[in-house]
């Protein structure tokens, strides 16, 4: 075996799969916040006062395993979580 390559795969950060408004996305943190999933979700992300933003969640890696996330909140993903983030303009 070659040590060298060996200590590149340890150092290397896990890659998670997830899918995003139906599109897969691939990340390396293990933990996802609110406006974390806002960015993957909308480029560029809605600003103003008038907007109003909803994530549901499912197949986390924590319990529950699905449910809405809210701006301040965190979920621990795995390989499959899904994310559906709705941007909605109230004026």
């Amino acid at each position: 075996m070659d040590t060298d390559h060996q200590g590149e795969e340890l150092k290397r950060p896990r890659e998670y799969k997830i899918v995003v408004n139906t599109r897969q996305r691939v990340v390396t943190q293990e933990t996802l916040s609110f406006h974390d999933v806002l960015a993957l979700a909308f480029d560029p992300v809605p600003v103003g006062a008038h907007w109003e933003f909803t994530v549901g969640y499912r197949h986390a890696h924590q319990q529950p395993q699905a449910g809405t996330l809210l701006p301040g909140q965190t979920v621990r993903i795995k390989n499959g979580t899904v994310f559906d983030a709705t941007a909605t303009d109230k004026s």
